[in-house]
């Protein structure tokens, strides 16, 4: 189980499971719009970490970010401290 602090969204934490084929698995968003970040979730269920951090990168609400960007960037976290 990871856990990444938001930055700048309504939501406040994403937390995640990843298995040993790098999928992703079990994300749930802290806060935030709780249909749209459930359909995120669901969206990327068992893709791969590489496919859905580029997929989310950049995408904007506010404050330059969005819950799917910080998903993009708290998988890129996860790998940072995985390496």
């Amino acid at each position: 189980m990871f856990t990444y602090a938001t930055k700048g969204t309504c939501s406040r934490q994403i937390i995640f499971e990843v298995d040993e084929e790098s999928k992703i698995h079990n994300v749930k968003f802290i806060g935030g719009c709780s249909g749209n970040l459930q359909g995120v979730a669901k969206l990327v269920e068992g893709r791969t970490l590489d496919e859905v951090e580029t997929t989310l990168a950049g995408i904007k609400c506010r404050n330059n970010t969005s819950c799917p960007d910080q998903l993009s960037r708290a998988i890129a976290e996860y790998k940072r401290t995985r390496a």
